[in-house]
Formats: structure tokens, C-alpha cells, sequence
């Protein structure tokens, strides 16, 4: 009876190690995403600064990293100074463009008097934008071609390291030019 028991044990325990061993070397923020590969949904998305609303076909043929964020959210107040440092570094090959996710106006507002940044936020006030890109949680941050399709998508913090990656990544087939 106890070789039956140990048996049984055996066949429900050894699956789920081999299933925990197999998770173990995934990243946790690459959350591949069904946008990838396809067109980037196009949003008209009202500006902070007041001016005209921002499209994402006034962007075309350019690359674009697209931040979707918030002030409440810890992971997205931490990547703040990257995404701000490689929107400077990366001058006119990258635009981007960061989509305030669930927030106040007024808090955003305040958070950037603060911290600062170095491309355009705009406020998603119906979440129609979110809802087309499929975020669930922020920070989430999709990478644009400059032909419109999505390359690559990061869930989570975005390092410096890895954010410069991602935007070195983005650029170089902007940099060749139409072949």
C-alpha cells in the first residue's frame, strides 16, 4: 500500500517540478503579446501640454517607444529618469511617447514639475488606447517600427541597460532607410 501511495505521490509531485523548473528561466517582464509582429492601434490622445492631440500617424516614419504609465504605480516612478535619459540620448531617431494610465491630471502634472521629462505625455481618459494595446497593468511599454509595427513589448521596470537595448534595437532598421 505505502509503494502505491509513494507512486501516486510520484506522478502528481514530478510534473509540477519539472513545470516550476521550466518557469524558473523565464523573464518575468517579456510577456510576449499577440500585438507583436502587427500594426500598432492608432490613438489620437489629448496632450499635457495643451497643444493639438497627439496621433500615432503623426509619428509615422519614426521609430516610437509607447510608455504606458502612471504616478501611483512604484515600477513606473522607477523607470522615469531611463525612459527620460534615452528620449534625450536618442534625439530625433526615436520619438516617445508616454500614455498616462488611470491617473489624475493634476497628479501627473505635478510628478513631471518634479521629475521632468523629455517627450510628450497624453492622457488616455477612456482607456480606449490601453484597452487596444492589451495593457492589464503598468508599466507596460511597447517599441513601434517606423513603419507602424509593433517589434517588441515590455512588461515591468525597464532598466537603463535594457531600455537602451530595446531602443538600439528599434533604431537600427530606422537608420538604413527604405531598402
Amino acid at each position: 500500500m505505502n509503494r502505491r501511495v509513494l507512486l501516486v505521490g510520484l506522478a502528481v509531485a514530478l510534473p509540477l517540478v519539472v513545470l516550476l523548473v521550466a518557469s524558473l528561466s523565464r523573464d518575468p517582464t517579456r510577456i510576449d503579446s499577440p500585438l507583436i509582429g502587427r500594426a500598432a492601434p492608432a490613438f489620437r490622445l489629448i496632450s499635457l501640454d495643451g497643444g493639438d492631440p497627439l496621433t500615432l500617424q503623426s509619428l509615422r516614419g519614426r521609430a516610437v517607444v509607447v510608455n504606458f504609465w502612471a504616478t501611483w504605480c512604484v515600477p513606473c516612478v522607477a523607470e522615469h529618469a531611463a525612459l527620460v535619459q534615452a528620449a534625450q540620448s536618442s534625439g530625433t531617431r526615436v520619438a516617445f511617447v508616454g500614455v498616462v494610465y488611470q491617473d489624475q491630471d493634476s497628479e501627473v502634472r505635478a510628478f513631471l514639475r518634479q521629475h521632468g521629462a523629455s517627450y510628450p505625455m497624453v492622457m488616455d481618459p477612456d482607456g480606449r488606447a490601453a484597452i487596444a494595446y492589451g495593457v492589464y497593468g503598468v508599466p507596460e511599454t511597447f517599441f513601434i517600427s517606423a513603419d507602424g509595427i509593433i517589434v517588441n513589448k515590455q512588461t515591468g521596470t525597464l532598466t537603463a541597460a535594457r531600455l537602451e537595448q530595446l531602443v538600439a534595437e528599434l533604431a537600427r532598421p530606422a537608420e538604413r532607410g527604405p531598402s
